[in-house]
C-alpha cells in the first residue's frame, strides 16, 4: 500500500470529501483524485491553494547543521551553522530542570521573562545538546540577548557566526515571514 500524499493527509485530517476540498481549492474532484492517487502532480501553487483549503500549509523546515566542540577539560558544547524559531508557545514555556552551569537543583525557567530566558539560554548553550537547544532556543529571542549573555569564549566565538548571519538578514530564512 502506498503512503498517503500530504494533500490527502491533510484533506483526511480536515474531515473533508474529495469534492468538498475540490470545490474549496477552486479545481476539480477528479484533480484531486489524481493527485492522491499519484497519477499527476500539482503545481506547487495548486498544492499550497488545496493544503490551505484543507486548513493546512506546505511549511518550510529550517535544516541545522550542528558541530561540536570541546572546552578545556573535554567538556563537549554544541554549535549550529544557522539560526532557527521555535513556534509560539514553545518559544515561552516554562522549562522544569536544574542549573547545570551553577550546578543547583531542579529549576524554573519562565521564558515569557527574559532574565529566566536569558538564564536558560546560557545553560543549554553551554551544557545542553542540539535537542535542548533547538527545542528551546528560539533564534530571533537568542540575537536580542545575545550581547547580555555570559558564555565561555570558545562557545561564544564558535555561536557567533550563526548569530551574525541571522542579525544582518543573512540567515538563512530564520526570520523570514
Amino acid at each position: 500500500m502506498e503512503r498517503p500524499t500530504i494533500i490527502e493527509v491533510a484533506r483526511r485530517g480536515a474531515g473533508l470529501t474529495q469534492a468538498e476540498l475540490a470545490r474549496r481549492g477552486g479545481t476539480t474532484q477528479s484533480a484531486v483524485s489524481m493527485y492522491e492517487r499519484r497519477r499527476k502532480v500539482p503545481m506547487l501553487d495548486v498544492a499550497e491553494r488545496l493544503m490551505q483549503a484543507a486548513g493546512a500549509d506546505l511549511g518550510m523546515v529550517t535544516t541545522v547543521v550542528w558541530e561540536v566542540d570541546f572546552l578545556p577539560g573535554l567538556k563537549a558544547f554544541w554549535y549550529p551553522d544557522r539560526l532557527w524559531r521555535v513556534e509560539v508557545p514553545g518559544c515561552f514555556d516554562t522549562v522544569r530542570m536544574p542549573d547545570l552551569v551553577g550546578h543547583t537543583e531542579q529549576g524554573e525557567w519562565d521564558l515569557r521573562d527574559r532574565t529566566d530566558r536569558r538564564g536558560l539560554y546560557e545553560n543549554l548553550l553551554v551544557e545542553g545538546d542540539q535537542h535542548m537547544i533547538m527545542r528551546w532556543v528560539d533564534g530571533a529571542l537568542l540575537v536580542v540577548a545575545w550581547s547580555e549573555l555570559v558564555l565561555p569564549e570558545k562557545i561564544r566565538a564558535a555561536w557567533e557566526p550563526a548569530v551574525a548571519a541571522a542579525s544582518a538578514g543573512r540567515g538563512h530564512g530564520v526570520f523570514d515571514a
